[in-house]
């Protein structure tokens, strides 16, 4: 099925909602790449009860599969880090573990690069190819390198670009490593989520080149950072809007499992918290307390009796949060070397005193020895995380 009307109305929708620029570059290779061809050999879709409806191209009339690739979603192309749409004959339960990405954020991303038609990218998560296809249609193939960890998700990326006409350097490695043997390059891109941006990405990146990724540990409350590459090897930047991408395998927080009850047991300090725990459930409150106990993890636990426990957690420096509500309000319970809600509410405190600005406040400066946050001339908003010291 001829899919040329549909990549034209994506590129019309794209353009009506302000994610294509008039006359944007980027137009042709949308209108010309194919979604369809990086789906195989399916899709899983959300079903009821938290379970997943595989959908595969085989399966399917070309019209709903067309249907289906065109959506403004992320579609999951794998669970659990192996299993595929044709592996499955019904609702399967499963983690996601690989996707194409909503064309939205893909397009506004690829926008924000700012490439010039010569420039040499590297892309970090190669994923289903799509996004790779684009820049290898503006760009030229010999332009894009891209670098996948899974190496079933590479093979079947790299054969959709053969199929789209192009063979591009589809690399199967680590991506938090970069690819040093095509570097330097004017640009990188990360379809990940990182919890901080690798300096060998800076290191393989020309001075003025720029980098893209997304930064943070939380599902929400990750914010989308773009940095410059100084002469002398720092990078700075800002971060210029919310994004949300599954985390790089390597940089993924560890699960917390056994009794979370348990690891609580044993409090420091108890007293009523100034604010709600709740507000880190909201993207820029979630997004400034990774900031100031990088490290953390904050979870929701129901125990055996049914009831619902807050925890912020750090696993590494042995800290604990534990919060309770009554009647009167919220109660933390804190443990371990480190006061972690002691800081999260500092420096909650200063952004509200501050007016609460929004998360594209945010700049951001690296260097080999730390990555350093700041918002405004506030000492209490400034974060320095040395790399020796981050989880």
């Amino acid at each position: 099925m001829d899919t040329a009307p549909e990549r034209r109305a994506l590129a019309d929708r794209l353009t009506v909602s302000g994610v294509l620029r008039p006359e944007s570059p980027w137009r042709p290779a949308v209108e010309a790449v194919p979604r369809e061809l990086f789906l195989n050999p399916g899709v899983f879709l959300p079903a009821d009860g938290g379970l997943w409806q595989p959908v595969t191209a085989l399966g399917t009339p070309p019209e709903e599969w067309s249907r289906i690739a065109y959506r403004d979603e992320s579609l999951v192309t794998q669970l659990d880090g192996h299993l595929t749409a044709d592996q499955s004959t019904g609702p399967v339960t499963g983690v996601p573990t690989s996707s194409s990405t909503t064309p939205t954020t893909v397009i506004g991303m690829l926008e924000q690069l700012d490439v010039a038609d010569d420039d040499s990218v590297l892309e970090i998560g190669t994923g289903t190819g799509y996004s790779g296809a684009l820049m290898c249609h503006r760009l030229g193939e010999d332009n894009v390198t891209t670098v996948e960890v899974d190496p079933q998700v590479a093979a079947r990326a790299d054969a959709a670009l053969e199929v789209a006409g192009h063979s591009t350097w589809t690399v199967t490695g680590d991506g938090l490593l970069g690819h040093p043997t095509r570097a330097p390059y004017d640009r990188v891109i990360a379809t990940c989520a990182v919890r901080r941006i690798p300096y060998t990405w800076v290191r393989q990146t020309r001075p003025g080149g720029i980098i893209l990724a997304t930064v943070g540990s939380w599902l929400y409350g990750t914010g989308l950072a773009k940095v410059r590459v100084n002469d002398g090897g720092s990078a700075e930047g800002q971060i210029i809007g919310r994004s949300s991408f599954m985390h790089a395998r390597a940089q993924a927080l560890p699960p917390l499992a056994g009794d979370l009850s348990a690891r609580t047991a044993y409090a420091d300090a108890e007293r009523p918290t100034k604010t709600s725990p709740l507000l880190l459930e909201e993207w820029m409150p979630g997004f400034l307390a990774q900031l100031a106990v990088p490290g953390a993890q904050f979870v929701r636990a129901t125990a055996g009796d049914g009831i619902e426990n807050l925890y912020l957690l750090d696993a590494e420096r042995e800290s604990f949060a534990a919060f309770t509500e009554d009647t009167e309000g919220w109660t933390v319970r804190q443990g371990g070397p480190m006061a972690l809600w002691d800081a999260v509410e500092e420096t909650l405190a200063a952004w509200q005193n501050a007016g609460s600005p929004d998360i594209a406040s945010v700049r951001l400066h690296i260097t080999k020895e730390a990555h350093t946050y700041w918002i405004g001339d506030q000492q209490a908003l400034r974060w320095e995380h040395p790399l020796r010291r981050l989880p």
